[in-house]
């Protein structure tokens, strides 16, 4: 049953993904811009107008970035949950990194025929790290949770 679930939430985060990657440039921008913009008026105060200007260029990318790190991550995790591995060297993961790449790769294809949105090999690899953190974090939340139902939950014999 959990299988799944994590099976649904993984095409789940690629339908989401796929969906992201159809907004033209002015639509993606506009919602790292609102973020960025919101950072700014939080955080960083007193600036000129140069570096106000320098400071939205660098964190809209950075938060970019992270923004296909991130989604890559949920993927990575539900694929990983899905296929239930304890280790993080099995055939399992090492599929889910291999779908996880091809699937940033057609991504990527994607958004080149998105107007005003680029194809770049660096996107595939933050979004193949991305994965790789996933399948990271699915591995140590259950080798937490294998270690305290085994700690904790066993029944006396």
């Amino acid at each position: 049953m959990k299988r799944k679930i994590f099976i649904i939430l993984a095409l789940a985060v690629m339908v989401l993904i796929f969906r992201f990657s159809m907004q033209d440039s002015s639509e993606s921008s506009g919602i790292s811009s609102k973020f960025t913009d919101f950072i700014l008026n939080k955080f960083v105060r007193d600036l000129s107008a140069d570096e106000k200007k320098n400071f939205l260029e660098t964190a809209e990318y950075i938060i970019r970035k992270l923004a296909h790190f991130s989604i890559y991550t949920v993927l990575g995790f539900c694929m990983s949950s899905a296929v239930g591995k304890r280790h993080f060297i099995t055939s399992g993961n090492v599929i889910t990194v291999v779908i996880g790449f091809f699937y940033a790769c057609s991504d990527e294809l994607h958004q080149y025929f998105v107007s005003g949105r680029s194809c770049r090999f660096t996107d595939v690899i933050i979004d193949t790290s991305g994965v790789i953190m996933g399948i990271t974090i699915s591995v140590v939340l259950f080798r937490i949770y294998d270690w305290f139902k085994q700690k904790f939950m066993h029944s006396p014999s």
